[in-house]
């Protein structure tokens, strides 16, 4: 669906004084205050993010009571099971506690969920099955504050509960020993952005601290959390958590970290993928490239084994699990290009954009692990909210479903308006999953695209993208990005600043590349100029912008590209459309 471009305003008095009081370039001062910051103090701190930067981890609520229960279960050596969850977020938090706990000589394992079979969270039957191999104390990673009834199954068997987590608290907090989130009800910890394993890594921050009996940590446990900081970097880039605050200095500091010091399984998946080569990593690194691996495992039901990578000291071990958990992505990502060659050619038989508010699209064969980045892409692509219902081979069991929203409504709210007719649902407003049998499925597409045709009833121009300058492509200079560079790492909340050129004319048809076809290389000129660009996820529309009559405009993200020690400016391309008249907010 065609987007809106849509242009901020820019205030060229707060852009001078910015210019002039933090003393940075005017493009550099020009995207800082687009982003809100306005004075020189913000912009130093946002620019700097040093470690320093990062609260003490006794403020992060819980935290007190958690070192003290966890430190007197090492002393006496109660067996302690660290609960995980099977997304890279879960995994990358687990094994920083799992690490921590080793170093502090503790009786530790972990035990994560299976995705396909058991869902998200505690669940009763896996805390009486740790409680029978003799678990004394359940600390649980990016899950457990929404778990009440298992904490008292947990209180039942005699299983102590350390709760860590950041997903939002219910009505109703569980009953356990303690419970370390940044966001409590009554706390005013000041940032609640922290993904589950930067909740973890101060967690095991504050245990290295008391283990050592003061604020500076042995020169060992120092080493440890640095490789901490770099796993906590792959679980913020992985759970789209906002970039900003603490979360900016972890993963600024974490790539540094996974660059220098990974851990032995981690490192050997970055040589298979050759991020290795580079000489310094990116989030984009994480988002594309390492999360993605982690996030099969989890996806096919191996979640396990992408824990044991990041904790294994073991070399043959952690070849053969890297080399494993590659294979499961290239796995992962044919099922998913089948699945959304399905999904869309039954969206385009049933589907009418015109007047269907939302897709609901199910058929056998689909895998459930792999179905919600496929809604991901097709609400992308459609601007629709769109659910996808992996069916029982047997017609038996409930069909599981992932639901992802486009920006357009709020998927719990939607789902809970029509709970009656699903057997389980649960999640938040961009993302959810749900249980619903076979049977029901009509009905409840019926009520869902009823639900969200009234939510949209005051109208929805479609997807809008915000584009921060216009840049012709002669200002695209090195020294130019490199300014821009300054404002990574860039993802949710700090987003790769997108620019725009107009009068930008094709040199050659693009041409279609990457695994099914899904990118295009360019070359595009503008004034004489030759670039390149690459459209990721942008294949769909070679034969389009082949067609085009004219000239088109683009909307793009400048990047730095190197290749054999060469550095040079490249662009990503983010949309295009028939060139219109030029715009008139540029790059100072």
């Amino acid at each position: 669906m065609e987007k809106r471009w849509q242009f901020p305003s820019h205030d060229a008095a707060h852009i001078a004084a910015l210019e002039k009081t933090a003393g940075v370039p005017p493009i550099l001062a020009q995207l800082l205050v687009a982003r809100g910051i306005l004075d020189a103090g913000q912009a130093h701190y946002f620019l700097d993010a040093k470690l320093t930067g990062l609260r003490e981890p006794e403020l992060l609520p819980g935290v007190r009571t958690a070192v003290d229960r966890i430190l007197a279960a090492v002393q006496n050596r109660r067996r302690i099971y660290i609960y995980g969850d099977y997304d890279a977020d879960g995994m990358t938090a687990a094994a920083i506690l799992v690490r921590c706990l080793r170093l502090l000589g503790a009786d530790v394992h972990f035990h994560v969920p299976n995705r396909l079979e058991d869902g998200y969270g505690l669940n009763a039957e896996a805390i009486e099955m740790l409680a029978s191999r003799n678990a004394s104390l359940i600390v649980t990673v990016d899950c457990g504050v929404a778990s009440v009834a298992e904490a008292k199954v947990a209180r039942r068997l005699g299983v102590e509960l350390v709760i860590t987590d950041h997903h939002e608290p219910g009505p109703q907090l569980p009953e356990a020993a303690a419970i370390v989130h940044p966001s409590l009800p009554g706390e005013s910890y000041p940032f609640a952005g922290l993904c589950g394993a930067g909740v973890a890594f101060k967690l095991a921050w504050a245990l290295c601290q008391h283990a050592s009996n003061a604020k500076k940590v042995s020169p060992e446990m120092r080493s440890f959390l640095l490789t901490a900081i770099g796993l906590a970097s792959v679980g913020a880039v992985a759970d789209v958590v906002p970039l900003l605050d603490e979360n900016r200095i972890l993963v600024r500091h974490g790539l540094v970290s996974l660059k220098n010091q990974a851990p032995l399984g981690l490192r050997r998946l970055m040589q298979l993928t050759e991020l290795e080569q580079k000489p310094h990593l990116e989030a984009e690194d994480i988002a594309f490239t390492l999360a993605p691996r982690l996030n099969a495992a989890g996806r096919l039901g191996q979640a396990q084994l992408g824990i044991e990578l990041l904790t294994t000291d073991d070399p043959e071990r952690a070849d053969s699990l890297a080399r494993y958990i590659h294979q499961l992505n290239e796995d992962r990502g044919s099922l998913e290009r089948k699945i959304y060659h399905a999904a869309s050619k039954q969206a385009k038989e049933n589907f009418d954009p015109e007047n269907d508010p939302a897709l609901v699209l199910a058929d056998r064969g689909w895998h459930a692990g792999v179905i919600g980045i496929v809604a991901g892409r097709l609400a992308e692509k459609f601007h629709r909210p769109t659910i996808l219902l992996a069916l029982d081979s047997l017609g038996v069991k409930p069909a599981i479903g992932s639901a992802r929203s486009a920006g357009v409504c709020n998927l719990h709210r939607a789902l809970t308006a029509c709970a009656d007719l699903l057997e389980t649902y649960g999640g938040h407003s961009a993302a959810a999953g749900l249980k619903i049998v076979e049977s029901q499925i009509p009905a409840f597409r019926s009520a869902f695209c009823e639900f969200i045709a009234s939510e949209s009833a005051n109208g929805d121009d479609g997807p809008v993208l915000h584009i921060d300058a216009e840049a012709p492509l002669c200002q695209l200079t090195l020294q130019t990005v490199e300014q821009i560079e300054r404002l990574s790492p860039f993802g949710q909340g700090n987003p790769r600043p997108v620019l725009c050129a107009t009068q930008v004319e094709l040199v050659e048809p693009p041409r279609r590349i990457g695994g099914g076809e899904r990118h295009l290389s360019l070359k595009l000129r503008q004034h004489n100029l030759t670039m390149r660009a690459v459209g990721f996820g942008h294949g769909d529309s070679a034969e389009a912008l082949a067609a085009a009559p004219g000239a088109i405009d683009i909307a793009y993200r400048p990047v730095i590209n190197t290749f054999k020690g060469r550095r040079s400016v490249e662009m990503h391309l983010v949309d295009w459309r028939p060139s219109q008249r030029a715009p008139s907010h540029g790059v100072k």
